[in-house]
């Protein structure tokens, strides 16, 4: 066949599925979607940060867990050395030699929407609180978010992690 009657060939097709997928709207976020994945977040962030339940960790990320952080780049490549990565920060709270945090999801800020034959996707904004034996809790920072959330058999499993736009206390919104 002629190369330019291919080109014009797979142009046409190629305009036309996407045409086609331009045509229907996306699906839509529902409140009981939104629920879902609250409860996850909430599971999850209660496990890295209040509880370190590293086993609650291992069932709720993929294997090819990512998390990207402003602050140090691709810092996870898979579920396992994430869960990895959270037992070291337990150990050295343990120690002292890390402080303990309080993750707080900022009210109003969550926002979810669907991933067809997916998931979710997670927004919002959080805040982050230094724990001191003794002593008021402490603000420290405040960042935003994204979360790729996977729809599995056994439940919400998280896939991507964002975490950027982190602002000391003092220069937070």
């Amino acid at each position: 066949m002629n190369p330019v009657i291919s080109l014009a060939i797979g142009a046409a097709l190629l305009a036309f599925s996407t045409g086609a997928l331009a045509q229907r709207a996306g699906p839509q976020p529902t409140k009981a979607l939104t629920d879902e994945i609250a409860a996850a977040d909430k599971v999850f962030f209660t496990a890295v940060f209040d509880t370190c339940d590293t086993p609650t960790l291992a069932r709720m990320v993929t294997d090819d867990f990512e998390m990207y952080h402003d602050k140090g780049g691709l810092t996870s490549t898979s579920g396992a050395q994430f869960v990895k990565a959270i037992e070291g920060m337990c150990a050295r709270q343990k120690t002292g030699e890390d402080y303990r945090s309080r993750r707080e999801l900022v009210a109003g800020t969550l926002k979810v929407y669907p991933l067809d034959n997916y998931g979710a996707v997670e927004v919002g904004e959080h805040r982050f609180y230094k724990l001191t034996p003794g002593k008021p809790e402490q603000l420290v920072e405040v960042a935003l978010f994204t979360q790729v959330w996977k729809k599995d058999p056994g439940g919400w499993k998280l896939a991507r992690v964002l975490s950027y736009d982190h602002r000391l206390a003092e220069t937070s919104k």
